[in-house]
């Protein structure tokens, strides 16, 4: 069974930053794409940012130029620039593997305010 093991979430103020990790348990050599989506409060669950196995990236238009995503090995991280109030929520990890199977982390929060 993989396991997700996130951190990095947290208080921080608007015009801040943060970076958040996550770490898979299963094989590196199976790993395919990687991301991070968010849940805000009373909201469904969006795709934030992901990275393929080759290194292409996405990002949600509302990320784009504050956001980055990356992968070392079977971590991922995404860090956040320019946080927003609009940008607390739960942050998820996700990872799909070559074999289609895809798991997700426990989530860590994010809140940011003044």
């Amino acid at each position: 069974q993989v396991q997700l093991v996130e951190s990095g979430g947290g208080l921080v103020q608007p015009g801040g930053s943060l970076r958040l990790s996550c770490t898979a348990s299963g094989s590196i050599f199976s790993l395919n794409v990687m991301g991070w989506y968010r849940q805000r409060p009373g909201k469904q669950r969006d795709l934030v940012a992901r990275i393929t196995g080759t290194g292409n990236t996405f990002y949600a238009d509302d990320v784009k130029g504050r956001f980055t995503i990356s992968r070392d090995k079977s971590t991922v991280y995404l860090r956040m620039n320019s946080l927003r109030p609009e940008d607390t929520a739960v942050y998820y990890c996700n990872v799909v593997y070559t074999n289609g199977a895809g798991y997700w982390g426990q989530g860590t929060q994010v809140i940011v305010s003044s």
